[in-house]
């Protein structure tokens, strides 16, 4: 077969058009969750705060509200009058006396200080009667360890904007602001499938020249992760009509086609001939390492998705298919389709910014394309490099904590600054 002379194009290209696709693919579509269940799914709609945060001066220690001008000089001794555990709302400080005042109490009126536990010595009541006094062993500044009603959020103010993926703090905010519903996207329904008679399934024995199928359970659960409703198809044989058939299947109820395998342009591979019999496909040659094929197009419906996308695109889904080798396509996923599901929930597709990090490795041989090497952090605070970059060794995305993104012919001596982007904000954004 004659060698493939198409030009590269640039992973920022490809996004680009990747990204104007997901947008007109935008999943239709939206339902109320309880906020107790509603990790990992995309906001419809903003968040207000029904109050203010916190609701009332409280204090962030234990110890005792004062009026700080009853208290001129280390070592005055005032009468507790009152004690004002959280969840209790006290009396009306009278001036002269201190109230005996746990975290997250409010602060009583008159009081305008509070003075940490550590720095007061508790007396005993005389005769046993009342809460006995205390001795301030320092001079109190007004304001001290209060938290202001509505320093956090202010009532009426927006906490999560839509498009927010919402994670386990961001639940949090939204709890403490009343919210125990919230607005959420439906998720994308993405059918999934590989292709490859020499894939089997973990469990199963190995025929000669058979390899366990990796990448389902890699891409599967990515997708998982990315918020979506998985249709797993499994693995589907080498054939142009078993190809088409699963296709056909896929198409029905989903938003996206994500195949694995079959994209190079071999004579086994028949993805790109059936995607052509029932819609359009491009065949792309990134220019990045590892990951260098990518197929992208739609595939038209026989009928129109029930509570699917809106527009003209109605009638197809999107196709995206990555390369067989397992770190291009986990490399390929974070890049290029973790981006298009992200538009497609109504968030941002941009790659995130990156660390500045240092590099602990020499990388004498650069690639003339734009590489992602697997990296991690090592405790003298830069990265150490995977010695295999090969694109068929999952160890390495295993043992790494993210990409190095490094320009197309850039070597790297240690010591030098490079991009890192970690695992964690390009598969949980």
């Amino acid at each position: 077969m004659a060698a493939d002379r198409r030009p590269l194009l640039t992973l920022d290209d490809a996004l680009a058009r990747l990204l104007a696709g997901a947008a007109a693919h935008a999943v239709a579509g939206r339902e109320t969750v309880s906020t107790f269940d509603a990790l990992g799914r995309v906001l419809a709609a903003p968040v207000p705060s029904l109050l203010d945060v916190p609701p009332a001066d409280n204090t962030s220690m234990d110890g005792y509200a004062v009026c700080a001008a009853d208290v001129a000089a280390a070592g005055t001794v005032l009468p507790v009058a009152q004690r004002i555990p959280a969840g209790v709302v006290g009396q009306p400080l009278a001036r002269g006396t201190a109230a005996r005042i746990f975290t997250g109490a409010q602060v009583p009126p008159g009081a305008d200080a509070v003075v940490m536990q550590e720095q007061c010595e508790a007396l005993p009541a005389e005769r046993g009667e009342g809460l006995g006094a205390v001795r301030i062993n320092g001079v109190p500044q007004a304001g001290q360890w209060i938290r202001r009603r509505g320093e956090d959020v202010q009532h009426g103010a927006t906490v999560l904007q839509p498009g927010t993926r919402l994670t386990p703090q961001a639940l949090g905010l939204a709890a403490s602001v009343g919210a125990a519903e919230l607005a959420v996207c439906r998720r994308p329904r993405v059918a999934l499938f590989s292709t490859g008679d020499e894939l089997a399934m973990p469990g199963q024995p190995l025929k000669p020249g058979a390899i366990y199928n990796s990448n389902r359970f890699t891409l599967r659960a990515l997708l998982q992760a990315a918020g979506c409703e998985v249709n797993d198809l499994g693995i589907v044989p080498d054939r142009l009509d078993a190809t088409v058939d699963a296709l056909r299947r896929a198409a029905e109820g989903n938003d996206l086609i994500l195949t694995c395998g079959g994209v190079s342009g071999g004579d086994e591979d028949h993805v790109r001939p059936a995607v052509e019999s029932l819609g359009w496909i491009e065949h792309w040659q990134l220019a990045i390492k590892p990951g260098k094929p990518l197929a992208y197009g739609g595939v038209r419906r026989s009928a129109p998705a029930v509570g699917g996308v809106r527009g003209a695109e109605a009638d197809n889904a999107l196709f995206i298919g990555l390369p067989g080798n397992p770190v291009s396509s986990f490399v390929n996923f974070l890049l290029a389709v973790a981006p298009v599901l992200r538009v497609m929930q109504g968030g941002a597709g941009a790659l995130p910014a990156g660390l500045a990090m240092r590099a602990d490795f020499d990388w004498p041989r650069p690639d003339k394309r734009r590489e992602f090497l697997r990296a991690r952090l090592n405790g003298a605070g830069g990265l150490d490099l995977f010695p295999n970059q090969s694109s068929g060794v999952l160890t390495s995305a295993v043992w790494a904590d993210g990409l190095v993104d490094n320009p197309a012919g850039q070597a790297i001596r240690r010591g030098d600054g490079v991009r890192f982007l970690p695992f964690a904000e390009l598969i949980g954004r």
